[in-house]
């Protein structure tokens, strides 16, 4: 089975990141830069059906130089072959011209490698926007068929299963191959590279992959704003039950609550 994995480089979402007051954006010097949390669940479960029915992972990242270390590690946790498109400025791009890139970039790949993707995995979603598009996208522009937020999958020659979590339970989709899927956290955690890994990580090569960069964003960016700050809120201590009852009433009342 040939699967294909797209990871995107981000600022660790473990540090609270605010807003450059100057520039009006993120401030993210000297934050370290990780794989995306969502491609990481979406590169265990590919490595993990890899593993039962045998085949090759492949990763690609849209992003730019520094891209490469984030490839490095998915080969350690798993990945057979990397791809880099490099675009320094691609966090300026909007989701429907990543996504363009993205699919003449796979389709470039499997015109090199001289076979199809059976299966392309990509994270419900990036931590840093969050648009939870760029996925469908893709699947549009390849023609392929897409399931969203599956937390579990199986595969054969013909089809995918993808399980899915909703708030009534699971659902099971199949869709047949080629298709593309988008990853929620399924309910085991992405493997821990090795040293021994590690150090077969660095000899392997990334290929790049060049694509046509003058796409034009269709949406802009106006502006980035930080959250409004959460008010103190009032402590009501003192009377009996009938009389904080009374009082919390009457504050939710000055507040125009209802």
């Amino acid at each position: 089975m040939e699967i294909l994995v797209c990871a995107k480089q981000v600022a660790d979402d473990s540090v609270e990141i605010m807003l450059n007051p100057e520039t009006g954006k993120p401030a993210l010097e000297g934050v370290t830069e990780v794989v995306n949390a969502f491609d990481t669940y979406a590169l265990e479960m590919a490595t993990r059906l890899k593993e039962e029915k045998g085949g090759t992972v492949c990763v690609v990242s849209l992003g730019g130089e520094t891209a490469a270390n984030s490839l490095k590690n998915c080969l350690a946790v798993g990945a057979d072959e990397a791809f880099h498109i490099k675009e320094e400025e691609y966090q300026n791009q909007d989701t429907l011209a990543i996504a363009q890139k993205l699919v003449e970039g796979i389709q470039k790949i499997e015109e090199q490698r001289g076979k199809k993707f059976d299966v392309i995995f990509c994270g419900r979603e990036s931590t840093d926007y969050a648009s939870g598009q760029v996925g469908i996208m893709i699947a549009n522009g390849l023609g392929y068929g897409v399931v969203s937020n599956l937390v579990d999958i199986e595969a054969d020659e013909t089809k995918v299963i993808a399980r899915r979590e909703t708030e009534e339970g699971y659902q099971r989709i199949e869709v047949a191959v080629p298709c593309l899927v988008t990853v929620n956290k399924p309910n085991y955690e992405p493997r821990y590279p090795t040293i021994k890994s590690k150090m077969a990580a660095r000899k392997k090569a990334i290929a790049e992959v060049v694509v046509d960069m003058s796409t034009e964003s269709l949406v802009k960016e106006v502006a980035i704003t930080a959250p409004a700050k959460r008010q103190a809120g009032i402590k009501i201590k003192t009377g009996s039950a009938e009389e904080l009852v009374a009082q919390t009433i009457e504050k939710m009342l000055e507040a125009k609550v209802f």
